[in-house]
């Protein structure tokens, strides 16, 4: 298996909603410079999906000769543009920002029937996953029964087959827990298509995310979300989540997740949550939509042609 994480996705999407034609005027390069090779007769494009802490593009960004040799820089998020700018000497009427975007997606029933509050946890292990073990060690209400997709695997076999044994010791953890099922990898297309059957996404990160894409989906299903102001996070959700302070001592942050989670059932019961949750789907469901993102790639790329040099 290939590497599928966000931003295979996100270059995915890109590639079916722009028309080939203009696409091919361009050479895009995800995250890592030089990835794929420079391209002498396209313009030079570096979509940064990542934080400016990775090491292993350090010297490139630290030698303004190099950063030349690429015509813009796309951004995912402000904060991270904005992580990129204070950290590097970036041109920056070179750099722009365009948000990641989603597909269609189905919507959660606003005041569903059933006995089970079910939260969802797809994002990586190493994101939060061991707070919200120990989160719901001390939830006390019964109903409530997370469903873990976490997994290494997202990031090709030869990553897992590298990596996944590091997290082995979470996932018999996901096992031992009465309120907690580990169901292990699964496709983006099976968390889309099954998004809508759960309540909440609840995401104590401690990895700093540039964007988000797990989290716009789940508020485009419209799930109830409770999540950490982390990185690029309150940027990304806006005012829709609950949001908990992040705090470096995890087992502290554990706590006051297991409380919001206690309050889960008690909050989707009011009138006031299910007309909450029907304006986020409306709004993430436009504003992040792949055929609005589209727009913005489609007016940029146009404009970049349009003042293009000969090269």
């Amino acid at each position: 298996m290939n590497p599928a994480g966000a931003t295979e996705l996100q270059l995915g999407f890109l590639q079916k909603h722009l028309p080939k034609d203009l696409l091919d005027k361009f050479q895009i390069c995800t995250s890592v410079p030089h990835k794929i090779p420079l391209s002498k007769d396209k313009i030079n494009i570096l979509w940064q999906k990542m934080a400016p802490d990775q090491p292993h593009f350090q010297e490139f960004f630290k030698d303004p000769e190099k950063i030349k040799q690429y015509d813009y820089y796309i951004f995912n998020s402000h904060w991270n543009y904005e992580q990129f700018r204070k950290t590097f000497s970036l041109p920056e009427h070179l750099c722009t920002v365009i948000k990641n975007g989603i597909p269609d997606i189905k919507k959660r029933d606003p005041e569903p029937k059933r006995e089970k509050i079910r939260l969802i946890y797809h994002p990586t292990p190493w994101r939060g996953l061991s707070v919200l073990l120990g989160a719901m060690q001390l939830v006390n209400n019964p109903n409530i029964v997370l469903d873990v997709y976490s997994s290494t695997k997202v990031y090709g076999n030869e990553f897992k087959e590298t990596n996944d044994h590091i997290y082995q010791d979470l996932y018999d953890q996901c096992e031992k827990l009465p309120n907690v099922n580990y169901i292990g990898y699964k496709t983006n297309d099976y968390i889309l298509e099954n998004l809508h059957t759960y309540d909440a996404f609840v995401y104590p990160n401690i990895w700093e995310e540039t964007s988000c894409v797990s989290a716009i989906e789940a508020l485009a299903c419209g799930l109830y979300v409770a999540t950490t102001d982390n990185g690029a996070l309150y940027e990304t959700c806006s005012e829709f989540p609950i949001y908990i302070p992040m705090d470096k001592d995890w087992k502290n942050l554990a706590r006051q997740f297991a409380a919001v989670i206690d309050q889960i059932p008690e909050q989707l019961n009011e009138v006031g949550c299910h007309n909450h949750l029907k304006f986020q789907q409306k709004f993430f469901n436009h504003f992040y939509n792949w055929k609005v993102i589209s727009g913005h790639w489609d007016g940029f790329l146009k404009g970049v042609i349009a003042n293009a040099r000969p090269k």
